[in-house]
């Protein structure tokens, strides 16, 4: 097991970083919270897991152990796979989804994505061109989110609150609206 990888972050984005440990690059998935965390930082240190299939292995870090530990929890909850941890996780602070939980917050907690009752619409897709909203796609998808789903809940969170001009702000908004 990979407890932790120390380096530089050479590449990030909203979904994966790549982390220099050495000489040796870390391909690592992480939430939107921790994204929110690094982004502005060069090197740092991110807890991880290490998840192990017959077809890959796939490195999830976080900023901290809060997060790491809320993570393993949701994956030993039956139906509730690495994705769906890690799409909570972006839609909610650790401690805000650890409290959702405790207190059987059923609503909050059907606003995430692959969690209770979802909507998903049959409109179709536009391709969208604005950068930041072309970046909050990317992340989307990259969560594992349907690329026509992630497009319709970026124009809705777009014509909510056209002023937008934060990618975290944006993608937060969006998930509102999966």
């Amino acid at each position: 097991m990979i407890a932790f990888v120390t380096g530089k972050f050479v590449y990030k984005s909203p979904a994966v970083v790549h982390v220099d440990v050495n000489g040796v690059g870390y391909e690592v998935q992480i939430s939107l919270n921790t994204y929110s965390k690094i982004q502005s930082l060069e090197k740092g240190s991110l807890y991880t897991w290490l998840h192990i299939k017959e077809d890959a292995h796939t490195l999830y870090g976080f900023f901290d152990m809060a997060e790491k530990n809320i993570f393993t929890q949701l994956i030993s909850v039956n139906g509730v796979g690495t994705s769906t941890a890690r799409m909570m996780l972006s839609a909610m602070q650790p401690d805000e989804l650890a409290q959702a939980i405790v207190k059987g917050d059923t609503l909050r907690l059907e606003k995430i994505k692959g969690i209770g009752k979802t909507n998903f619409e049959t409109a179709g897709s536009a391709l969208i061109n604005n950068t930041l909203e072309q970046d909050a796609l990317n992340a989307l998808v990259a969560l594992g989110i349907a690329r026509n789903v992630a497009e319709n809940a970026i124009k809705k969170a777009s014509a909510s609150a056209p002023a937008v001009e934060n990618l975290e702000t944006l993608i937060k908004k969006s998930l509102q609206f999966i």
